[in-house]
């Protein structure tokens, strides 16, 4: 998604309750709320007046409550313990990891296993974030490379991102961000994230033509995007 510099915190009182929130401003036209466990964050056209962003703010005053609840009652993501015989999930497929002693940090994905060969002076939790960082380039560069060329537009340039919220961005200069923690879901989500950013080369917003692009490079982008929000709960920490 396209991305400018946010405002410093603000505040602003709903039904008596002090609700801090982030203002971000872009070249959208309208204005959006978002809520996730960093708080309520707001993205406003450039020119749009504090005024009017409050007063939408009020207007979604209990959805914004009943969110901020929603999320403050939240378990914690489980801490992956990567040892002998624990399981991942990376695009759908259970892998079983196996820990061997070795002189360097190397890795080898041969399904159904994840061979991690891990010195003595390093934790086998970094070496499969590796891994998984390794195996979310390769993947998500080929999933951008085919959807661009269906779009008719170069595949651009890409870097990972390791964001806990955010799965993907789309800059001014045309090129991607995507969460590599995607690799912990399955491909039609990946696919649908990449859909998503990549329709931003054609519109830097979220219009209805915004999601006409989505919907032409991915038919079923509500079930997926559905499907992220709630895997997005349950992915472990590693």
């Amino acid at each position: 998604m396209p991305r400018s510099a946010p405002e410093a915190p603000r505040r602003i009182a709903i039904a008596g309750q002090a609700v801090d929130y982030h203002l971000r401003r872009s070249r959208r036209r309208t204005i959006g709320l978002a809520i996730d466990q960093r708080g309520l964050r707001v993205g406003a056209p450039l020119q749009a007046r504090l005024g009017d962003i409050e007063t939408l703010i009020l207007e979604h005053g209990q959805w914004v409550l009943d969110k901020l609840a929603d999320w403050r009652s939240r378990p914690t993501p489980e801490r992956l313990a990567v040892t002998e015989g624990a399981v991942i999930f990376a695009l759908g497929e259970a892998l079983t990891v196996t820990v061997t002693p070795g002189s360097r940090q190397r890795w080898l994905f041969s399904p159904p296993k994840l061979h991690l060969f891990v010195p003595p002076a390093i934790e086998a939790r970094v070496v499969l974030e590796k891994a998984l960082r390794d195996k979310a380039r390769l993947t998500f560069a080929e999933r951008l490379a085919h959807y661009a060329l269906q779009l008719g537009v170069p595949a651009p340039p890409l870097r990972l991102s390791a964001a806990r919220t955010r799965w993907g961005s789309c800059s001014q200069h045309g090129g991607i961000s995507l969460n590599w923690r995607l690799i912990l879901m399955s491909l039609p989500v990946v696919d649908y994230v990449v859909a998503h950013e990549l329709a931003h080369l054609k519109e830097m917003n979220h219009s209805p033509r915004f999601w006409s692009v989505v919907e032409q490079l991915c038919p079923d982008w509500r079930e997926r995007r559905l499907e992220l929000r709630q895997l997005a709960r349950q992915i472990p920490q590693i």
